[in-house]
């Protein structure tokens, strides 16, 4: 789920760095690891977001079998024949999407479920994406994203009170407000040999984000990189039980005005 300051064309969100060099892929087990409960973990995530820009919550309070029962209702949406899926989009920008990314079209192939987080600006496209699948994707779907909203908005706390910024809700009210524009986005990526058959890159390409932060969540399978100060890539590992956190380019601006 990513959490945004204001609202943006959603379908072009994703900032596509062009000057891309490839650089050699470090494995690291350094990505910082904040336990929310933890005494410290405001200043834990100041830390981690002035040297990283990116770590991981554990401890988070979202259900496990939630997170479970949401993938694998996912994972049934995009089983459904094409033509079925394509009655939810073209996404406007929420919806079903199926695009290759890239100015060019060069950077990689994707498909995607983009969906408002606040269920009162719900479009016809989101009615689409549901109608096509169980009621209980829907009710997945619904419980996870307010889960999910708590931890936006207790990780922007510890933000704000670890920098002594006043009031504590500066940010998380963004999140909280009734005509937040928050989204959830469920992508899917093609097996390597669907890959193959489509001669595609896998995936995003190298880029930023955009908004406040993302809450991002993967399932077993690697791939997520990030690009250390020094330019220096460094694989994540997987973690199907644990939240990421990336900082988006809107709260890097004031971020780096206080540290």
């Amino acid at each position: 789920m990513v959490v945004l300051s204001q609202p943006v064309a959603l379908d072009n969100h994703i900032s596509v760095i062009p000057t891309y060099k490839p650089v050699p892929v470090l494995t690291s087990h350094s990505i910082p690891v904040v336990d929310l409960t933890h005494p410290e973990a405001k200043t834990l995530i100041v830390k981690a977001c002035e040297e990283f820009g990116f770590f991981k919550v554990v401890n988070h309070g979202v259900c496990p079998d939630l997170m479970t029962r949401l993938e694998q209702e996912a994972v049934g949406f995009f089983a459904l024949p094409q033509s079925l899926k394509n009655q939810a989009g073209p996404p406007e920008p929420y919806g079903y999407g199926s695009k290759r990314i890239g100015p060019n079209g060069d950077v990689g192939w994707i498909e995607y479920i983009l969906l408002n987080a606040n269920p009162q600006l719900s479009s016809a496209k989101t009615s689409a994406v549901f109608s096509q699948s169980p009621l209980i994707f829907r009710e997945a779907v619904e419980e996870y994203m307010k889960e999910v909203k708590e931890v936006s908005c207790k990780v922007l706390e510890m933000i704000t009170e670890g920098l002594g910024i006043e009031p504590r809700d500066s940010l998380s009210k963004m999140v909280r407000d009734e005509k937040s524009d928050s989204c959830l986005r469920l992508n899917h990526y093609p097996t390597a040999e669907e890959e193959a058959e489509r001669m595609v890159k896998l995936g995003f390409g190298e880029h930023t984000d955009p908004q406040i932060i993302s809450v991002l969540r993967s399932n077993n399978t690697s791939g997520l990189q990030i690009c250390m100060k020094d330019g220096s890539w460094v694989a994540v590992p997987p973690d199907h039980s644990s939240f990421f956190i990336n900082v988006g380019d809107a709260l890097q601006v004031p971020f780096y005005s206080f540290v």
